[in-house]
């Protein structure tokens, strides 16, 4: 029902910022891609916030909380693991749509120094086989980050330690050279937006 909203005036502040910095990444991204592609400054951090290890780390937040709350019967507890799951379902199927549309390539794609222009539409048109347009990753550490960090925010600490990682797995996916700048802070936009304005006011 997004669209409506914005038909009906509401929202354009937040909706231009994110879309014009978004184009100021996408524009900026073929200059900024080869400075990760040909350098090892970031293998380290890399390997620690890999893939693998980022999806399971996600994954494994929410399910953790759901367990203790289960175990000791809270369940605020358990309806912020399943707010979290939602949160990303959601993104997950947005994500699959732009992915299916845009088929854009990943800066690993390219040989070293590139060229990296003309990276929409030239990839992939398979979501479940492209990394492209915009990082799953990023979308899903913001989307639980911000449920997390929203629901437990009487404790000061939390949401500093809940987006302090969804930054540093969403900036890892940049230095592997996953995905293009502007991939992955749409991402994360797309899962701090999708967790704060759709998901938990309807709870």
């Amino acid at each position: 029902m997004f669209p409506r909203q914005l038909a009906k005036g509401k929202h354009w502040l937040p909706t231009l910022a994110v879309v014009g910095v978004t184009s100021a990444l996408i524009a900026s991204d073929s200059r900024t891609a080869p400075r990760f592609r040909t350098t090892d400054t970031f293998s380290g951090f890399n390997r620690g916030f890999n893939g693998v290890n980022a999806g399971a780390f996600i994954a494994a937040v929410p399910a953790s909380i759901y367990a203790i709350g289960l175990i000791k019967r809270d369940s605020y507890a358990q309806s912020t693991a399943l707010l979290a799951g939602e949160a990303f379902a959601d993104g997950l199927a947005l994500d699959l749509a732009f992915k299916g549309v845009t088929g854009r390539k990943q800066p690993l794609q390219y040989a070293g120094a590139g060229p990296y222009a003309d990276s929409f539409f030239t990839g992939t048109h398979n979501p479940f086989r492209s990394g492209g347009f915009y990082s799953v990753h990023a979308m899903a550490a913001f989307s639980v980050a911000t449920v997390i960090a929203h629901r437990y925010r009487s404790h000061r600490w939390i949401p500093f330690v809940a987006y302090g990682m969804a930054g540093a797995i969403s900036f890892a996916r940049i230095t592997s050279t996953s995905h293009f700048p502007s991939d992955v802070f749409f991402g994360g936009g797309m899962g701090f937006a999708i967790a704060r304005y759709a998901v938990l006011p309807m709870h």
